[in-house]
């Protein structure tokens, strides 16, 4: 097995000094790859520039509630569970209604308390167990009460409009530079591949991955070292579709957007490392290595087709790839 064999099997280890030395042995791993495939010459100096971002998605409340004077919008995210609509307004929940009676109409008509989708509960709040895409539209709820015994019965109507929505494909884009073999060599082409292959093997354990973008061989003349041979790679890292596979927990640290985090420092980190590792070399350089400071880091924040941010259309739910 050929020494980023031997990288790529390595099994997750857990402790900080542990890890720290297993993410500099990987680091050493790279220059030792290309140190044994391609000849020497000197190192270059460029920039480094980080656009940390976090990202929440808001979310609505639990239960809902309509408003006489306009349709209430509400935003279900596509195949879950939607929060209660309530059949009632603000001043109305907070009183008694003696003899209520609900009755729930949605887009394909009167809708049963029977349904398997959408289920009204004894008190009249809607709910839906699976929310699709077809399910969105206009909700109306009638619902007739008498405020006392001795009042005449009293009806209202509210309205929801009722959206399908989903969780924007979020994602880091990196881009770094390497000094590089002739544009036309063939280790620039087999280096590529195992760099791949070790930044997937680091942000794997956190269900994430790892994709090439653009990879490109340039001529670049600097001030002072004369024409040299970079190589510019444009590659991302997104948590992968609970399509792909079972989700890795439950619980708050879990989340897509908290492992993206994680995976997003273990790369920073194997980048400097490589730095550290070059500058504890007695031998020249190798012909391909990390150009020190180019790492560059963008937060990228994309509905699926189909969908789209509109904060004029949805105030409520600005970061929600609606329909």
């Amino acid at each position: 097995m050929d020494t980023v064999g031997r990288l790529i099997s390595l099994k997750p280890v857990k402790g900080s000094r542990v890890r720290r030395e297993r993410e500099l042995l990987i680091a050493e791993e790279v220059v030792l790859w290309i140190s044994t495939n391609a000849k020497h010459t000197m190192i270059l100096i460029g920039y480094l520039v980080r656009v940390p971002r976090g990202f929440r998605l808001s979310q609505d409340a639990v239960k809902i509630v309509g408003s006489p004077n306009f349709p209430v919008k509400v935003y279900v995210m596509l195949h879950q569970k939607s929060p209660h609509v309530l059949c009632v307004t603000q001043r109305l929940r907070n009183s008694e209604l003696i003899d209520p009676s609900f009755q729930w109409h949605g887009p394909r008509g009167k809708i049963i308390s029977e349904n398997s989708t959408a289920q009204i509960t004894s008190t009249g709040s809607l709910v839906f167990q699976n929310f699709e895409e077809s399910m969105s539209g206009v909700y109306t709820c009638f619902l007739e009460y008498k405020p006392t015994v001795e009042e005449i019965v009293k009806n209202i109507q509210l309205k929801y409009v009722i959206y399908a929505y989903r969780e924007p494909h979020y994602y880091y884009q990196f881009t770094a530079r390497y000094h590089a073999a002739p544009c036309n060599s063939i280790y620039n082409i087999s280096f590529e591949k195992k760099l791949l292959q070790i930044l997937s093997k680091l942000v794997l354990d956190l269900s994430c991955e790892i994709a090439l973008l653009k990879s490109e061989c340039h001529r670049v003349k600097m001030q002072r070292a004369g024409l040299q041979n970079e190589l510019f790679f444009t590659f991302s890292v997104s948590s992968l579709d609970a399509e792909k596979g079972p989700k890795p927990c439950l619980d708050h640290s879990c989340e897509a957007s908290k492992r993206l985090s994680k995976a997003k420092n273990l790369i920073e980190r194997f980048f400097n490392q490589q730095v550290e590792v070059l500058g504890r070399r007695a031998e020249p350089l190798p012909e391909i290595y990390y150009i020190e400071g180019t790492l560059q880091m963008v937060w990228i924040n994309r509905c699926f087709p189909g969908y789209g941010m509109n904060v004029l259309k949805h105030p409520r739910c600005p970061e929600c790839c609606g329909m």
